[in-house]
């Protein structure tokens, strides 16, 4: 029994040891952020969830408040069929979601560069386990967007203000 609890904690131990640590947002160089994004934005929803938790980045109502503004420009998501069967049905979708945003401070000088977002993934299909595929597109999709939440709040986090990165 002691072995088995020793081979157990063993792997714990060893990754305490490494300095191993869980995934935080810290760092963000800006006392205030607004988000302007247009209506319905699940990625502007995960970003702000992200920052509510934040103890040194405040979320603003307006942009003439906030230190730097970040500008969701568009969001979307596309579905294409990647392949079909013999009998012309469905076996693949490529799910894809696209995306650009800018960030910009109070007097609207621009900090960094605009960029784009495209993420992809592909997906199988079959129309008897309908409820199932359904189910597992929609996670897909969050998974994507929850992806490009992370890419701009590590964006945010390498921006220096006062300077064009």
């Amino acid at each position: 029994m002691n072995r088995r609890l020793f081979l157990a904690l063993l792997p714990a131990a060893l990754a305490t040891g490494c300095g191993f640590q869980l995934r935080r947002l810290e760092g963000i160089p800006f006392a205030s952020l607004y988000i302007d994004a247009p209506p319905g934005s699940v990625v502007a929803q995960r970003m702000m969830a992200s920052l509510k938790h934040n103890k040194t980045t405040r979320l603003t109502a307006s942009a003439a408040e906030a230190e730097a503004v970040l500008k969701i420009h568009s969001e979307a998501r596309s579905k294409l069929i990647l392949s079909l069967s013999g009998a012309g049905r469905v076996t693949e979708y490529r799910l894809g979601l696209n995306m650009s945003y800018s960030v910009s401070d109070k007097n609207e000088q621009t900090l960094g560069v605009p960029e784009m977002i495209e993420l992809t993934r592909d997906m199988t299909y079959d129309d008897s386990l309908l409820l199932a595929k359904s189910a597992e597109e929609d996670l897909l999709y969050r998974d994507m967007e929850d992806d490009a939440a992370r890419r701009i709040l590590r964006r945010l986090q390498a921006i220096k203000p006062g300077s064009d990165s």
